[in-house]
C-alpha cells in the first residue's frame, strides 16, 4: 500500500517523494516551486488569447512579451524544483546500474563540483546585466509591449540564487546519507563552489571599499585596474590575486569550521 501511495504521489506531486528527508531548504524550494507552477496555466491562457486575437486582426504586443516573461520565470523556478525533487531527465546509461552509495557520490560530484559553480557563474554574469537594465529603466522594444523589462532581468538574476539554494540543500541532504554533514565537511566536499563564492565576496567587497574611498579623479574602470585585481605570475602560469586570496580564505574557513566542530563534539 505504501509503495502504491508513493507511485501515485510521484505522478501527481514529485515534491511529496521523500518529503520526510527534506530539510528546510528543500521545503522552501518545493513550496516556491508549487507556487511558480501556476505560471504555466496562465501562460497557456496568454498563448491561446494571443492566437485568437491575432486571427481576429487584433495583435497584442504585450501578450507576446508576457509569454516570454512567464515562460522564462517558470522554467528558471522549475530548475530548482527539479533538482530538489530529482524529477529532471537523466540521459545516462551508467547511473541506473550504480549501487546506492555510488549514485549519491555521483550526484554530489555533479551538484557541488559542476552544476553549482556554473549557477554561481550565471549569477555573477547576470548581476551586472540586471543592474545595467535597472539603471537604464529598460523597457520593451515595442511601444505596446510590456515595459519595465528590468523586472524580468532582475528576477532572472535572483532565480539563480534560488537554484543555488536548491542545489546546496540537495547536496547537504545527500551528504547526510554518507556521513554526518558537519559544516566543515559541507565546505570541503563542495570546495570549488565554496571557493567561487568566497572569491566573489572578496572581490566585490574589495571593489566596493576601494571604489568608495577612491580618488575623485578615478572611475570604476580605474579601480578595477588596481594591483589587488592584478595577476600573480609563477613560471608560465598566472593567477589573479583575488583568486589566490579566495583559496587561502576557503582553506582557513574549513579549518576554523573543523575546529569549532571538534570543540562542540
Amino acid at each position: 500500500m505504501a509503495e502504491q501511495d508513493e507511485v501515485v504521489a510521484a505522478i501527481s506531486d514529485p515534491g511529496e517523494i521523500g518529503r520526510a528527508e527534506h530539510n528546510r531548504g528543500d521545503r522552501f524550494v518545493v513550496g516556491l516551486g508549487n507556487i511558480a507552477a501556476w505560471l504555466f496555466p496562465i501562460l497557456m491562457v496568454a498563448i491561446c488569447a494571443q492566437v485568437v486575437l491575432r486571427q481576429a486582426g487584433h495583435n497584442q504586443a504585450w501578450l507576446d512579451d508576457l509569454q516570454w516573461w512567464l515562460y522564462g520565470a517558470a522554467v528558471l523556478m522549475g530548475i530548482g524544483y527539479a533538482v530538489v525533487t530529482n524529477s529532471h531527465v537523466r540521459v545516462d546509461i551508467f547511473y541506473d546500474n550504480f549501487e546506492q552509495r555510488k549514485r549519491i557520490r555521483t550526484d554530489i560530484l555533479g551538484l557541488a563540483w559542476l552544476f553549482l559553480p556554473f549557477i554561481i557563474l550565471c549569477w555573477d554574469v547576470t548581476f551586472d546585466y540586471a543592474l545595467t537594465s535597472i539603471r537604464a529603466d529598460e523597457g520593451s522594444d515595442s511601444p505596446n509591449g510590456l515595459h519595465n523589462l528590468w523586472t524580468l532581468k532582475g528576477f532572472m538574476n535572483l532565480s539563480f540564487v534560488f537554484i543555488a539554494v536548491a542545489i546546496w540543500s540537495t547536496y547537504v541532504r545527500l551528504l547526510g546519507k554518507l556521513t554526518r554533514p558537519a559544516l566543515w565537511k559541507q565546505f570541503l566536499f563542495a570546495f570549488p563552489s565554496v571557493t567561487y563564492v568566497v572569491n566573489l565576496i572578496f572581490y566585490y567587497s574589495c571593489f566596493t571599499v576601494l571604489y568608495l574611498t577612491r580618488d575623485p579623479e578615478m572611475d570604476a574602470r580605474d579601480v578595477g585596474r588596481l594591483p589587488i585585481f592584478g595577476e600573480w605570475e609563477f613560471g608560465q602560469h598566472e593567477m589573479r590575486w583575488t583568486v589566490l586570496a579566495a583559496l587561502i580564505l576557503t582553506v582557513a574557513l574549513i579549518v576554523v569550521a573543523r575546529l569549532f566542530d571538534r570543540k562542540d563534539a
